[in-house]
């Protein structure tokens, strides 16, 4: 989960930076030899794989801290994420592809990290490669999985995270539904926040704010990704040697990397990506075929689609996008972003009234409404009073599909009616403007189909 932070890495290495800034920052990361003595490997593609791996750090952060966003606990110097960043060959593109920590995996035959003995092939949950192998073993795991070959491997842990999010002085997120885990202390309200770095790692660590658990996480964290490149991009960081230097040393004074991603290679994907932008960015999950695969001695796993995950990964190898074939789904009219809701609008029962003076608003907003997904009534109504803003009453016992109707209905009031029952009622006020689209996402599902970062940051970002 903290992994994410790792990409401004490559993201703010602007060209205006000096070789000597970006050698003195070289030299204060920590090394790892992650490739040592390693055969039968993939064969290299096109452009370059970075393995992200999001360690625990919790004895590196200080005692407020930890109480503060409740980060207490024994450190585990365990993975909680891996992530495969793939960075195009013309240094346009950057895909993502998140690889879930409960995947079933076959580690391959190696000597085990603590005993010193040999171990033969064995199924895991992906995660457990890093405690039995460290790096290499992780790598060579995910490489069996993926036959993608991994260039670098970098390792970030809960410090370098949040002191990244701070020094960029914050990073936006938004959101339909409430965000509230007791385990986290995460507590969000729908609408807009300008997060700190502790509570951006409360925000990607949550896992008990839906029925999702980790995959809802993965979501929240690809969610962050692309906002975190957003608010790079736009804040100056890029234009700034300064503001980069003091950006870069907050990553990588916590990050382990190979020991071959070194000043040149900063340089190099720098001044080739010092226009990079969250539409130059896609994000998926491998996809899963099977929820709870059951594994004797492991018990319960996540288990890939491996036809559909092989799609993935020959895109990744062959350097092509995952979004190409895709439309834009996550802008509407005059660019504006497509909200994700959390329940299907074609189950949300919709009435509408005419709450203004101008004639025929309310059979205008119940088509547009229904051409959004909306199961509107074709049955529009002059409201029994004019309203100077629109209104939106609902049973708060359907408070979701509320919020979801909002999302379409940007400014509207949500005014809660005990007793209404399950039918929405929209009264189109004299400030009504447009109706906007929204996209449902099942929020129990992981995120498997293609997004681009412009699609997930804020509307306005």
């Amino acid at each position: 989960m903290r992994a994410v932070s790792t990409l401004s890495v490559v993201v703010l290495a602007s060209a205006g930076i000096g070789h000597a800034v970006i050698s003195s920052l070289d030299a204060g990361i920590a090394r790892v030899d992650a490739f040592k003595d390693m055969k039968n490997r993939p064969s290299a593609g096109q452009g370059t794989n970075i393995l992200l791996v999001g360690t625990d750090g919790r004895d590196r952060i200080t005692e407020r801290e930890r109480r503060e966003y409740r980060l207490g606990g024994v450190p585990c110097h365990c993975t909680d994420t891996m992530m495969i960043v793939h960075v195009s060959e013309n240094r346009e593109r950057a895909t993502v592809v998140s690889l879930p920590r409960d995947s079933y995996a076959e580690v391959p035959a190696h000597t085990d990290a603590t005993s010193g003995q040999p171990r033969r092939p064995h199924p895991i949950r992906l995660n457990a490669a890093y405690a039995e192998g460290g790096p290499q073993l992780t790598i060579r795991t995910v490489e069996n999985m993926t036959h993608v070959k991994i260039d670098h491997y970098l390792e970030v842990d809960f410090t370098s995270f949040m002191r990244t999010v701070d020094v960029l002085g914050g990073v936006k997120v938004c959101t339909t539904t409430p965000l509230k885990d007791s385990y986290t202390g995460l507590d969000l309200s729908p609408g807009t926040h300008m997060l700190n770095g502790g509570q951006a790692l409360q925000y990607v660590r949550a896992r008990h704010v839906d029925a999702a658990s980790d995959l809802g996480r993965m979501k929240r964290q690809q969610r962050f990704l692309a906002a975190l490149i957003e608010r790079a991009t736009s804040s100056g960081v890029l234009l700034n040697p300064m503001r980069f230097r003091d950006v870069a040393r907050a990553v990588l004074g916590s990050v382990r990397a190979d020991e071959g991603f070194g000043t040149d290679e900063l340089l190099d994907l720098g001044r080739a990506m010092r226009n990079f932008s969250p539409s130059s960015s896609e994000f998926t999950t491998v996809p899963i075929g099977q929820m709870n695969y059951d594994v004797k001695g492991i018990g319960s796993t996540l288990k890939w689609d491996q036809a559909r995950a092989d799609q993935v990964f020959t895109a990744l190898r062959e350097d092509k996008p995952l979004t190409m074939d895709q439309p834009q789904r996550g802008r509407g009219p005059a660019g504006v972003p497509v909200a994700t809701v959390e329940v299907d609008p074609r189950q949300i029962r919709v009435q509408v009234e005419n709450g203004s003076p101008t004639v025929g608003l309310a059979k205008r907003v119940d088509a547009a409404l229904a051409a959004t997904g909306f199961a509107t009534t074709r049955l529009p109504v002059t409201a029994t009073a004019r309203v100077p803003h629109t209104v939106i009453s609902y049973d708060p016992r359907w408070d979701r599909s509320a919020r979801a109707l909002a999302s379409a209905l940007p400014g509207a009031e949500l005014r809660a009616v005990p007793g209404q029952g399950p039918l929405l009622k929209v009264i189109a006020g004299a400030d009504f403007k447009d109706v906007h689209k929204v996209r449902f996402e099942d929020p129990s599902q992981p995120q498997q189909t293609p997004v681009r970062g412009s699609e997930v940051v804020c509307p306005g970002s």
